[in-house]
């Protein structure tokens, strides 16, 4: 019995296929939806399905019966949508498709079934991709996990973490697409500032161990005590493609083309380099936690004060507000370069604010070419450009990353 299904990842003729051009469809079995046939009836000719069907700026709610529900799977599944993830009592049945229409279905057993609704979610404990309870040789070495498999009662917050970036990496394969890697061709991924590699690791053993993905991934990190722990972790761990280097993001270079770049952490400006480095390979997405943004909170700083008239005046008074003010401006203005260099760009909560004030995920998707050069895409990088400008103009500083691309264009 299908529990949920999500549609994800339209193709070019979506919006011809359906009534509009829709970039999402989430669907869930109502409450209470048994399998027994009503009185009189058969099961399958009431609704007992709620589905929502998004746009880039609008959602609309409809109902399915049993037998339409299958027969629109059947109609749109690795056709009108390239990525559908339903789920059963049983399993987690992903359907990917590439760009040829060429697709493959593949399953993972679930280990308890899934609430019936998202209404009944929070009466559940829950479900993280890594449970606890399946030792994982990786969370084991690195003392997040006994042998056990029982979560250390200290790395509990850093267990939830490490799931919910897993969630986004999870979400973002459907928005890249992931079925055309092999072992000759695998996913590339690069970890910028990887440090103890907790996550490092972890996208590696969800990659190749749950999704069944060929990946290549390399971590990099300054502190060479801490890389050669890592590659240790990695070669005891079996890890034969996730690789540890020591290096600096400014000046790190690889023949081999990113698919998937992660920063997370990396402080102030170094940020601003691991996003540049992204953009010039081309990245298919980029996950970025920013950290320690201190490059535009020193030159407001530096200003002393601002005319009464100006609107950031108020902002920039007292230092702690000036602080947190002058981190989103800069995360603000990294969102606003990513999307002019053709990026689809999110700003998301990453873990809850009681473990981390580091909490905001830039998540930044490559959009297809034909979109980049259409007359709306050229609009929205345009609009994109006047709102950065503005806002470096009205608080009179200067920006790495901009800096960066800026120096990017001008080369011959």
């Amino acid at each position: 019995m299908t529990l949920s299904m999500t549609f994800s990842k339209p193709s070019k003729d979506a919006g011809d296929r359906l009534d509009r051009p829709y970039i999402k469809i989430r669907v869930w079995r109502r409450a209470g939806a048994g399998l027994a046939a009503p009185a009189g009836g058969s099961s399958g000719a009431l609704p007992v399905y709620d589905a929502e069907f998004f746009t880039d700026k609008q959602s609309f709610r409809r109902t399915f019966t049993e037998q339409e529900l299958e027969e629109f799977k059947r109609e749109h599944a690795g056709k009108t949508f390239r990525s559908v993830v339903e789920r059963t009592e049983e399993a987690e049945i992903t359907t990917l498709a590439n760009k040829r229409g060429e697709s493959r279905t593949f399953s993972r057993p679930v280990r308890n079934h899934a609430p019936h609704s998202f209404a009944e979610k929070a009466d559940h404990k829950k479900k993280y991709i890594m449970e606890e309870g399946s030792p994982v040789p990786f969370l084991i070495r690195l003392g997040v996990m006994t042998r056990e498999g029982k979560i250390v009662a200290q790395k509990q917050d850093k267990f939830r973490q490490i799931n919910r970036f897993l969630e986004y990496v999870d979400d973002s394969l459907g928005r890249i697409g992931c079925v055309d890697f092999s072992p000759d061709k695998p996913l590339r991924v690069v970890d910028f500032g990887c440090g103890k590699s907790y996550l490092t690791f972890a996208v590696y053993h969800f990659l190749t161990a749950i999704r069944h993905i060929p990946a290549d991934i390399t971590g990099l990190d300054l502190k060479a005590d801490v890389i050669a722990d890592c590659q240790k972790h990695a070669v005891e761990s079996g890890y034969s493609r996730l690789r540890f280097q020591v290096g600096d993001i400014a000046s790190y270079s690889d023949a081999a083309k990113p698919d998937l770049v992660i920063t997370l952490h990396a402080c102030d400006k170094a940020t601003d380099y691991a996003l540049d480095w992204a953009v010039r390979q081309g990245a298919k997405a980029v996950l970025c936690v920013p950290c320690c943004q201190h490059e535009v909170n020193l030159q407001l700083q530096e200003k002393a004060s601002m005319p009464d008239s100006n609107p950031f005046a108020c902002l920039v008074r007292h230092g702690l507000v000036r602080e947190r003010f002058a981190a989103l401006a800069t995360d603000a203005i990294r969102g606003e370069l990513l999307e002019q260099a053709g990026y689809n760009v999110q700003m998301l909560e990453f873990i809850d604010m009681s473990h981390t004030p580091k909490n905001l995920l830039i998540r930044a998707v490559k959009k297809r070419q034909a979109d980049i050069a259409s007359p709306d895409g050229q609009k929205s990088a345009s609009r994109s450009t006047a709102r950065k400008s503005a806002l470096l103009d009205a608080l009179g500083v200067a920006q790495e990353l901009d800096r960066l691309m800026a120096q990017a264009v001008s080369q011959p």
